[in-house]
């Protein structure tokens, strides 16, 4: 008897229940199950109709993740899929939690749809750089047309049950008792001698497609979509279900598919769905380890990144003090936080009433001595540790035991800074990334004594608010922007060397990032920049090299600090973000390098790319090595939320393991005899060397 997947008759109904926890996955054994089930049910004479639904908190989730990377075992998806909707007798689908990817289209395969109107339904294989492969690109066009199933596989995210009935997707929303309804509407299915409706008889007409329709889709996505592979295949997909013969349809969507998944691409986007999941599993950690309870947070700093992060908290219901000595400051977070919300309710993505519930969570604090009921504390002011470290000690005085200390610092030291109080165990770093309430990635820092339920709390936390947490060890920069500097560096020196900034941004840009490293710091503000690399060179912690940042801290030093100012190495129209190359900035540049004694010339692609792209590598060897980074992959993670690194090139260091650390290795050694290396920018991390000279790969070491 097969355990995953029952089978019980009530009267003229036969249900067939998955029950396979968490998330009732499509293993073998649930397709073996719902095979062997169906059969039985249609074999039953005194069965008129079926319902199938699943035991749990879901209805089925998708594929079977532990299954990816493995030949595919009978009875596969689409046979699955094919069986049901051959069904002699009624079947219906009842939908509760959600139905994504191989799930939903098994509901497509039923011949009805009935759904909780807490449910959702998608697929959402495009994240993985895949395509929907058990019918799905042929049913859902059938069911609901070309101009609504299309855009719905190219975005890959779920619409709620009503959102389907609208569209045609679900045929019954129902509350309450999910199976008790579903089992009236079999019955008046029944009662009503309604057939089996198989979506597969269905023919779209071509001409119900408009003409210029897929020409038009491409362009609307064209931004989105650049440097994927998986898009163009699913449009071609969908195109095969229009006036062809269905099993055509399904002949080429499974070579589409099949092409997709040898793709290098759906192999990176697949890497990221793991990597992402790995990380939260932290050396030191057991699962069982106690968590801190979180209710209230006091957030300082009320500035434009207290406020964002504010709102991470909020949106989930936890009350958040919003604490500045200058009340005006705090009012000035509050008008951040209040216009991206109202940009919600403009949107529809919620009522006003939530609006005004969201806002009374908000607290104005002036004194610290409010919080002594806090149970979290993010700081979040300018990089001075002198200024973090007296916040520090105010709040150690200030707070309740127990209550969490975290500082949002992107390159400061944790451990200095939990020094200044008298409980460093409660202290580490939560390094949120601009516009906090949208970016996916948080750093989380832990100290040399930061205790493992204080560390255990804020990687729950982060999934709670809906953030991906990696954890960093400590050192200058953390994970991320500690490599990010070769990365700035190399850009702004080869500006001095004949490279133009359009020119480095366009090899980025080409590469996949959203934008290259100059219109990035004219965004993020170049002066943010120059004050690190100040306060670095104040402390003796930076090469003496005159070329690192001279461009930008001479731009700086004019009034040009980016978009904020319509003018930074681009200008800017009022009111636009275009960035415009400037004549003023290239004469600038071309005097400096002639300063320094610099002969400008050609600069290739190649080595833009390279002289931007392998420090990022290399710094990242070093942080492996070093233990600030537990596995290669987190460091990818860092990397594709945080920092805007093609998802679809798998993160660096899985971009590493594709390019070969030997092919790295000997590019690196070639710059530091073409470049010169008097400030050590080009010697290969030892880890590099390691893995070059023996083949190995990054994603395979492990510093334990």
């Amino acid at each position: 008897m097969n355990e995953v997947v029952s089978l019980n008759t009530l009267d003229r109904v036969a249900v067939i229940e998955i029950n396979s926890p968490p998330v009732n996955a499509l293993s073998q054994a649930v397709r073996q199950g719902i095979t062997e089930k169906l059969q039985a049910a249609i074999a039953d004479e005194k069965v008129g109709a079926i319902v199938l639904t699943c035991a749990g908190r879901t209805f089925i989730a998708g594929a079977d993740i532990r299954e990816f990377g493995s030949p595919p075992l009978a009875p596969h998806l689409p046979d699955v899929v094919a069986a049901l909707e051959a069904s002699p007798k009624p079947v219906v689908a009842a939908i509760h939690g959600t139905a994504l990817g191989g799930g939903f289209e098994i509901a497509l395969g039923c011949h009805y749809r009935v759904a909780l109107k807490s449910a959702r339904v998608g697929l959402p294989e495009v994240k993985l750089g895949l395509l929907p492969g058990a019918g799905g690109t042929q049913r859902l066009p059938r069911l609901v047309g070309v101009q609504t199933a299309l855009p719905m596989i190219m975005s890959g995210d779920p619409v709620t049950a009503e959102e389907a009935e609208q569209m045609g997707a679900v045929d019954h929303v129902v509350n309450g008792d999910l199976l008790v309804q579903a089992l009236e509407y079999a019955e008046k299915l029944l009662d009503e001698s309604k057939p089996p409706r198989r979506l597969s008889d269905i023919r779209i007409d071509p001409a119900s497609v408009p003409e210029n329709f897929y020409t038009e889709f491409r362009a609307l996505h064209a931004r989105k979509t650049r440097g994927y592979f998986a898009p163009e295949r699913i449009i071609a997909a969908v195109q095969a279900a229009v006036g062809a013969d269905f099993q055509d349809g399904m002949q080429q969507e499974r070579d589409l598919f099949m092409g997709c998944m040898r793709s290098p691409e759906s192999a990176a986007l697949r890497h990221i769905f793991f990597a992402e999941r790995q990380a939260g599993k932290v050396d030191g950690l057991e699962r069982d380890t106690p968590l801190r309870e979180i209710n209230r947070v006091a957030m300082i700093g009320a500035g434009t990144m207290g406020g964002g992060i504010a709102m991470n908290f909020a949106s989930k219901g936890m009350l958040v003090y919003m604490v500045d000595v200058d009340t005006a400051a705090i009012e000035r977070g509050m008008a951040v936080v209040r216009a991206n919300y109202m940009r919600g309710v403009k949107k529809g993505r919620m009522t006003e009433a939530q609006f005004d519930s969201l806002m009374e969570l908000f607290i104005p604090v002036t004194d610290y001595a409010e919080l002594a009921d806090a149970d979290l504390v993010i700081e979040a002011v300018f990089e001075n540790m002198a200024v973090k470290k007296d916040i520090f000690k105010r709040l150690d005085a200030a707070c309740k035991p127990g209550a969490i200390l975290a500082s949002n610092t992107s390159t400061l030291d944790i451990d200095e800074i939990a020094r200044a109080t008298s409980r460093p165990q409660d202290v580490l770093g939560m390094h949120f990334f601009s516009p906090a309430n949208i970016m996916r990635l948080l750093e989380v820092v832990r100290g040399a004594e930061t205790a493992p339920d204080v560390l255990a709390t804020a990687m729950k936390l982060a999934k709670r608010i809906g953030k991906v947490g990696v954890v960093s060890g400590v050192c200058h920069g953390f994970i991320g922007n500690r490599m990010l500097e070769g990365y700035i560096r190399e850009a702004g020196i080869m500006l001095l060397e004949g490279a133009r900034p359009e020119q480095i941004d366009k090899v980025l840009y080409d590469f996949g990032f959203p934008m290259g490293p100059i219109a990035m710091g004219d965004l993020a503000g170049i002066d943010v920049g120059a004050k690190v690399r100040e306060e670095r060179r104040r402390k003796g912690m930076f090469p003496a090299d005159e070329r690192f940042g001279l461009v930008a801290d001479r731009l700086v030093a004019m009034g040009r600090c980016g978009q904020k100012t319509s003018a930074g190495v681009y200008r800017y129209e009022p009111g636009s973000r275009t960035p415009i190359p400037d004549p003023e900035v290239q004469a600038l540049i071309e005097s400096e390098a002639d300063r320094l004694g610099i002969v400008r010339r050609e600069i290739s692609d190649h080595e833009i790319l390279t002289r931007c792209v392998y420090p990022l590598i290399n710094e990242g060897a070093r942080i492996l090595d070093e233990g600030i980074a537990q596995r290669a992959s987190d460091i990818d993670v860092v990397w594709v939320n945080g920092y805007g690194f093609p998802p679809y090139r798998g993160g660096p260091m899985f971009y590493a393991d594709a390019v070969g650390a030997e092919k790295i290795y000997t590019q690196i050694c070639q710059y530091r005899e073409t470049l010169g290396n008097e400030f050590g920018y080009w010697e290969p991390a030892p880890l590099l060397e390691k893995l070059a000279r023996e083949g190995g790969k990054f994603s395979a070491f492990s510093k334990s």
